[in-house]
């Protein structure tokens, strides 16, 4: 038995090991940001117009799709200008146009998407309840003549990657060629702001409550 530590020198090691291990672990455990968020002094020359055009409307400020898209200022302006359009000059009704940007945004379980938007939903006119379903991941019980058409169109354009001859019909009746091609762009739009987000790992902004929780479909 010479030489062979005792008992309690083997306990006393153990700990140490493991007092070094749970010391280490939040440095090991910690994940830098795909994209560090952008602070204004930071930006190039290049990016401070983009950058100033976003502020005025972000409720995100320069975070959300924002941080990666700076990172690429010419595809960044082109797609703000493209927002721009869909979210305050497209022929769709304020009320339908951030209920199509909410089903993406339940689609795809985006937490900036439904935390930016949702409120501005309800606020145009949609009703709480009808946002609560649709955050439970349920088609609404209650909706509207237009509001069930945009459902159908944008479910089953994004699920199935074609719209039915009745419902591309209905919308077209409800809404006319111009909305149905509008209300079309910017569900596909968000779809793209969607991958960013998710391509970037980016999260609501700090201190606020994530709007999906970890288990919840």
């Amino acid at each position: 038995m010479k030489g062979r530590p005792t008992v309690s020198l083997l306990a006393a090691l153990a700990a140490t090991v493991a007092m070094d291990a749970t010391a280490a672990e939040p440095t090991l455990n910690a994940k830098e940001p795909r994209f560090p968020q952008l602070a204004v002094e930071q930006l190039s020359e290049q990016q401070k117009p983009l950058a100033e055009q976003i502020l005025k409307v972000s409720s995100v400020g320069l975070g959300g799709p924002y941080n990666p898209l700076l990172r690429s200022p010419v595809l960044g302006q082109r797609m703000f200008d493209l927002l721009y359009y869909l979210r305050w000059n497209t022929s769709v009704p304020l009320r339908l146009n951030e209920f199509a940007i909410l089903i993406v945004g339940r689609q795809w379980r985006s937490q900036v998407e439904w935390f930016a938007h949702a409120p501005l939903a309800i606020k145009a006119g949609l009703s709480p309840e009808l946002v609560a379903e649709l955050k439970a991941n349920k088609r609404p019980a209650t909706m509207k003549p237009d509001e069930a058409v945009v459902y159908d169109f944008v479910t089953e354009l994004s699920t199935n990657r074609q719209v039915s001859e009745a419902t591309f019909q209905h919308a077209k009746e409800l809404l006319g060629e111009q909305q149905v091609v509008d209300l079309t762009a910017v569900a596909g739009t968000y779809v793209t702001v969607a991958m960013l987000l998710a391509m970037a790992e980016e999260g609501v902004p700090a201190g606020k409550e994530p709007p999906f929780k970890p288990g919840e479909p």
